[in-house]
């Protein structure tokens, strides 16, 4: 009997890099045999990852060449397509965040607002996502595919404004343009094939890589933290521990001494260290998290 294996799509370009390291840390090792190769190979050999582009993803993923893959929501509106979103990856670290399709025009413009665009000609690779947006908002303007070097066309008169990706908005302020509105937000989204779904071993291999996905995420912005107390200094240490259900309290050989061990958000170990080591923790330990299953 034929292998199972589940067809899946990775993008490639801006988002390869980070959704590797996402899924490296969820237990799967992919690698490339060149820059140029386009099928990764994999330890699981229930998984058969190709690399596209993220703007393609979903459409192949709703045809049925693919079960899942990883895209932005940008990209399944833009190509309206009808597929099952199962995660939804904010993996800020790396670069899997939050961004912005933002419409940007230049700072010596006069255009303040989007009524000022009535009439004018916009650039952008989100073409049907723009359209969408001016139509809600009862403003005729032309809009026009861009393959790319966007600024330069704004910047040059060949179009009145831009809508362009952003994360920080660095970009578009060295090239002297300045934001009037947000076209949408979009996050990175682990999406099936309807019909695949369906398929009892396919649905289960999908969930687990979403699980696992979900925990490594879930553990990016978190650590691990141990410490010796004594018992008369128990607690006033537990009164500063944040944790997801409650620290982890054991005895140690030593008469009148605990161990603690708890998962907090990395953002407050800096501030939490010096405290816990002021209120009589000892033998302070910090450890990164691979995994972290709710």
């Amino acid at each position: 009997m034929k292998n199972k294996v589940l067809k899946l799509g990775l993008p490639k370009g801006s988002l390869q890099e980070s959704t590797f390291k996402m899924f490296k840390k969820a237990g799967f090792n992919l690698s490339l045999s060149s820059e140029r190769s386009y099928f990764p190979s994999t330890d699981d050999p229930q998984i058969e990852p190709v690399l596209l582009r993220a703007q393609e993803m979903s459409r192949y993923i709703q045809d049925g060449a693919l079960d899942c893959g990883i895209t932005g929501n940008d990209w399944i509106r833009e190509n309206k397509s009808d597929v099952l979103r199962l995660t939804d990856l904010v993996y800020a670290k790396q670069s899997l965040g939050r961004v912005r399709w933002v419409l940007a025009v230049p700072q010596g413009s006069g255009i303040r607002s989007i009524k000022d665009l009535r009439g004018k000609r916009i650039a952008t690779e989100l073409v049907n996502v723009t359209k969408e947006y001016f139509k809600k908002n009862k403003i005729k303007v032309e809009v026009e595919f861009s393959w790319g070097a966007t600024e330069v066309k704004v910047n040059s008169g060949l179009v009145d404004a831009i809508v362009e990706l952003t994360e920080t908005g660095r970009s578009l302020k060295a090239n002297k343009l300045k934001e009037i509105a947000t076209i949408c937000e979009s996050t990175t989204q682990f999406i099936a094939n309807k019909d695949a779904y369906k398929d009892k071993w396919k649905r289960s291999k999908m969930q687990e890589l979403s699980l696992l996905l979900q925990g490594a995420i879930a553990a990016e912005e978190k650590v691990g933290l141990k410490m010796n107390v004594r018992k008369t200094d128990l607690k006033k240490v537990i009164s500063l521990l944040p944790a997801l259900k409650k620290p982890t309290i054991s005895n140690l050989s030593q008469e009148g001494w605990f161990a603690i061990e708890t998962v907090i958000d990395e953002k407050v170990v800096r501030t939490l260290i010096p405290e816990l080591r002021k209120r009589g923790a000892q033998g302070i330990i910090e450890y990164p998290l691979n995994k972290v299953i709710y």
